[in-house]
């Protein structure tokens, strides 16, 4: 294993230093620092960041691998700065049994450009009808501790409180697709004065806020662990920094497109601009904003949600939902926090690591720390070329958009992923 000098970088926004990564581990740090046998990268400018890590990626993985594979989705992480990720369980057929999940697991540690961790169904084939194979996922090599029927909602509150009751006995967490699906029958966007405007079905915000209001009074009862999906609006952010006052255990994420984009986008007809939850308000991007900044909401996660060709350029109506986020989601939080490096690390590492209980990321680099890190060119601005992302899908919708920061390095256990901006492998 090559060991590798990384001169002169800011370690989480701090004064510059040399690290050392040798075998695996930050062996040194400290102005100066020596060894000949190492491969030299001039850090002048950059920061060094511990490895991000996604709680919300979709790798297609079996099933879909014509939108994405374990190994392209891993690349597009790697380029993005993860040294992690959680794969959700809508693949086909669905990660609902032990064998599912060691499969993508496995495929994970073959493809060694990140650390996948599989999310586990929470019921079977996500129907909403009977609990999953929970306690055979978590004992399986995989060691499953996020369930999540993602995509779908799991509606029926006695069930929701089953799957809390069940995770409860080895720590697990329920990640709720907060949707009551009776309010959005048909939906196809926001609902408000644009869907309105346009003819389309709306998607009320209260479809969100009722079900995470109901989860987390089931959470508090049970006392268990819930984490809430792609939070999209003023009012869930409200429910939640109550249900945090009163000591419920619950997390919350938030996506870089409901950061940055609204429900204008609507207006092009584009169907890149198609999510689940939909993009919102400027008033709910100001509060989500607000919300993360202040820990009400815990983390960042992407959603990367790759759809082949023929599944994104049709007619809004027929579109599936979902965009492209891994490569892009640093530079939406640069943008978004500004040049904050604490709060990155944050939001987009130590967080999401603890609430996964992935052992090695989400620790800043320091002398015996396993060397799980990105680098970071701050002062850099890129322009979004679908065509060279490294996903096998396209739908990105920062396309030709000029964002703020650039990968330079990934090492995942002292290997480097990236270099130059560059896959590796």
């Amino acid at each position: 294993m090559t060991p590798y000098l990384i001169r002169n970088v800011s370690v989480v926004g701090a004064a510059p230093t040399d690290l050392l990564i040798r075998d695996g581990v930050v062996a040194a740090t400290g102005a100066g620092l020596t060894a000949p046998d190492a491969a030299v990268i001039d850090g002048t400018g950059l920061v060094a960041l511990p490895g991000l890590v996604d709680l919300h990626t979709h790798l297609r993985e079996p099933g879909r691998e014509d939108a994405e594979t374990v190994e392209s989705g891993s690349r597009a992480a790697a380029l993005g700065g993860y040294t992690a990720v959680c794969a959700m369980a809508n693949t086909s057929p669905v990660a609902d049994t032990a064998g599912v999940v060691e499969q993508v697991w496995r495929l994970g540690r073959e493809a060694g450009l990140v650390d996948v961790q599989p999310i586990g169904a929470v019921t079977v084939g996500l129907a909403g009808e009977r609990l999953a194979e929970l306690g055979a996922m978590a004992d399986s090599a995989a060691r499953v501790r996020i369930f999540s029927d993602d995509g779908h909602c799991v509606a029926d509150p006695k069930l929701m409180r089953r799957a809390l009751e069940y995770v409860k006995a080895f720590d697990g967490i329920i990640a709720q697709h907060a949707e009551e699906p009776r309010l959005t029958e048909g939906a196809q966007m926001h609902e408000g004065e644009v869907s309105t405007r346009l003819g389309l079905t709306g998607w009320p915000a209260v479809a969100e806020e009722a079900i995470i209001a109901r989860d987390v009074l089931l959470a508090e009862h049970v006392g268990s662990r819930l984490h809430v999906c792609h939070v999209s609006t003023a009012g869930s952010v409200e429910v939640l920094r109550q249900a945090k006052a009163r000591g419920v255990r619950v997390t919350a994420e938030v996506t870089p497109h409901h950061l940055l984009l609204t429900d204008a986008k609507a207006e092009t007809y584009d169907p890149v601009y198609k999510v689940n939850p939909p993009l919102r308000t400027d008033t709910d991007i100001a509060a989500l904003r607000a919300a993360l900044a202040e820990g009400v909401i815990d983390i960042v996660a992407t959603d990367h949600a790759p759809h082949a060709v023929e599944d994104k350029e049709c007619e809004w109506a027929y579109a599936r939902p979902g965009m492209l986020g891994l490569e892009t989601a640093l530079s939406i939080a640069l943008d978004v926090l500004g040049p904050e490096w604490d709060l990155i690390a944050e939001r987009m590492s130590r967080a999401p690591a603890r609430i996964a209980g992935l052992e090695g990321h989400g620790v800043d680099p320091a002398p015996g720390v396993p060397a799980n890190l990105t680098l970071v060119d701050p002062a850099a601005r890129r322009t979004i070329e679908p065509a060279e992302l490294a996903s096998r899908s396209r739908n990105t919708p920062y396309a030709r958009m000029t964002l703020p920061g650039r990968i330079v390095a990934t090492f995942l256990r002292g290997e480097p992923t990236v270099l130059d901006g560059k896959a590796v492998k």
